[in-house]
């Protein structure tokens, strides 16, 4: 069996959905993965490393339209491939009927975030209902993107439905994965710190930390924020920590290597993203594999109560579940765990546990495996 997984999401772009799918591709036979996908900065250099073709598309975006389908066909009859994976099924999973009439005898739709909230919108909903009947499999992250889309499909549909959700690396994330340097980089050393790594944009809710960090230096003097990643809302951010008057103690590290991001998880005693859902439903968290990664690197986790993010936590084992629009419990989350270094580092040991129990990329590889062949 060859699969081409057809996908807008693909490193060397950065993000969680493209992390994703690589960690898929990956983890395939040797030899049985092609990937097609859009043309982005450093392309060519990612691309000579992996271990498989990837066929770059000529522009930054792929829709579902003839100019697409048609090179899709190309790569489908040039490799011999007999399934597809579309890396995310809204919107490109319209091209299953196509495919299966050129020889793709298994096709699988992935979803992230996006498609519950195409199932909310009359349009995108009849569209979303399309792609189910056209896949033979539509996998869900857990269970609030599961009842979302539900609705939107055909009762067949729901009943081919499989849940698959991004691994856990618990070899590269870690506890000492290189903390340590990343504390003495920013002059955090000997410092209670609280790391976020998230894409600085609302939704995360970067700023709700900010807002609930004085509260936080009243019970922890001396503790620092650290903010990594890169984003349109950095500017914001850096404003409002200069009104709150708190950004003496708040990092901002900007956008790091990849190789670099075990490490800066490791920096922290805690990891915060209280991510919050927007626009109606229409912006919303998926999973987040942050809260899963931050577990690996043993850290105890303060996660957002938006859309699937409750999904990457066991509240109050592995870390609390907080309202992302409550500043108050934000704070109260963060002064609690970060005040208590022991039973901080024992809900992080939890953390580490329960992802080698249950999230490691081999469970997740596995399952992939068992869709496209059932």
């Amino acid at each position: 069996m060859r699969t081409l997984f057809v996908t807008n999401d693909f490193p060397p772009r950065p993000g969680g959905i493209q992390t994703f799918l690589h960690g898929l591709a990956v983890r395939r036979p040797p030899g049985s993965v092609v990937v097609y996908a859009p043309s982005w900065k450093g392309a060519a250099g990612f691309d000579a490393e992996q271990p498989f073709p990837v066929v770059r598309h000529p522009g930054s975006l792929m829709l579902p339209e003839p100019g697409v389908l048609r090179r899709a066909e190309d790569v489908l009859r040039a490799e011999g491939c007999d399934s597809v994976v579309f890396g995310a099924a809204a919107p490109l999973g319209l091209l299953a009927p196509a495919l299966r009439r050129r020889g793709a005898g298994r096709l699988v739709g992935i979803t992230h975030g996006h498609e519950a909230g195409w199932a909310s919108l009359p349009v995108a909903r009849a569209l979303l209902r399309r792609i189910g009947d056209g896949v033979d499999a539509l996998t869900y992250l857990g269970e609030y993107t599961r009842s979302r889309m539900a609705r939107a499909l055909s009762p067949e549909a729901v009943a081919r439905m499989a849940h698959l959700a991004p691994g856990v690396d618990e070899k590269v994330f870690h506890p000492g994965a290189g903390g340590d340097e990343i504390r003495a980089r920013h002059g955090l050393t000997g410092r209670p710190v609280a790391v976020c790594v998230s894409r600085l944009v609302p939704r995360k809710g970067q700023d709700a930390l900010i807002h609930a960090w004085p509260t936080v230096l009243r019970t922890v003097p001396g503790a620092a924020l650290l903010l990594v990643g890169g984003g349109p809302y950095r500017a914001d951010l850096r404003r409002l920590a200069v009104s709150r008057g708190v950004d003496g103690s708040v990092v901002f590290t900007g956008s790091v290597p990849w190789e670099e991001l075990p490490a800066h998880y490791d920096a922290g005693d805690v990891f915060a993203m209280p991510c919050r859902t927007r626009r109606r439903g229409l912006d919303v968290e998926g999973l987040g594999i942050v809260y899963l990664e931050a577990s690996a690197t043993g850290l105890p986790v303060v996660a957002g109560d938006s859309g699937g993010a409750p999904d990457a936590v066991l509240d109050g084992e592995t870390g609390m579940v907080v309202p992302g629009r409550s500043v108050a419990r934000v704070a109260e989350a963060l002064a609690t765990l970060l005040a208590d270094p022991d039973g901080a580092r024992r809900m992080g040991e939890r953390g580490r546990a329960w992802i080698e129990r249950e999230w490691r990329w081999e469970i997740q590889a596995a399952r992939l495996g068992s869709l496209l062949t059932s």
